[in-house]
C-alpha cells in the first residue's frame, strides 16, 4: 500500500476519533475516489497516481467555489475551500513563485525555445518534470511570462 494512502486512512481514523464529521467526510471521499480507479484499472496504486486524483479533486473544488461566489452563495464558497485546504494536505510542497521561474528557466533552455510558438515543447516537459509540484495554470501562466518578453 502507498505512503500517502496509508497516511489518508490514518487522518480519517484521526478525524473520526477526534469527532471532526467535515474533514471525515472530505477524507472518505477521498479515498474512494482512490478506491474506483483501482477497481477500475484492477492494480494498487502508486503515491504518484493519487496524487494526480487529489489535484484533480482540488481542481474540482476550486472550480466549483468560484461558481458559488459568483452566484453570491458564500455558504457552499466556504464549504468547498474548505475541503480544497484539506485536501491539498495531501500534496507535495508546492514550488514558491522564484523556484517556478528557476524550474522553467532551465526547461526553456534545456528544450531551446525562444518565443512564445514554443510554448508547447516548455509545457509538455515542465509538466512532466513539475507537475506534482506546480498547478498546471501556474506553470502555464509563468511559461507565458518567461517566454512573451
Amino acid at each position: 500500500m502507498s505512503e500517502l494512502k496509508k497516511r489518508m486512512q490514518n487522518d480519517l481514523k484521526e478525524a473520526m476519533k477526534a469527532k471532526d464529521v467535515f474533514k471525515r467526510d472530505t477524507i472518505r471521499f477521498l479515498l474512494s475516489a482512490v478506491k474506483q480507479v483501482e477497481v477500475d484499472s484492477r492494480k494498487e496504486l502508486t503515491d504518484e497516481d493519487i496524487v494526480k486524483i487529489v489535484q484533480k479533486s482540488v481542481k474540482q473544488r476550486e472550480e466549483a467555489a468560484a461558481q458559488y461566489k459568483e452566484g453570491g452563495r458564500e455558504d457552499l464558497y466556504e464549504k468547498e475551500m474548505k475541503e480544497a485546504e484539506i485536501l491539498k494536505g495531501y500534496l507535495p510542497k508546492q514550488l514558491s513563485d522564484e523556484e517556478l521561474n528557476e524550474e522553467l528557466k532551465r526547461i526553456i533552455s534545456q528544450v531551446g525555445a525562444a518565443s512564445l510558438k514554443d510554448m508547447g515543447k516548455v509545457m509538455g516537459q515542465a509538466t512532466k518534470e513539475l507537475g506534482s509540484r506546480a498547478d498546471g495554470r501556474r506553470i502555464s501562466e509563468a511559461v507565458k511570462r518567461l517566454l512573451g518578453n
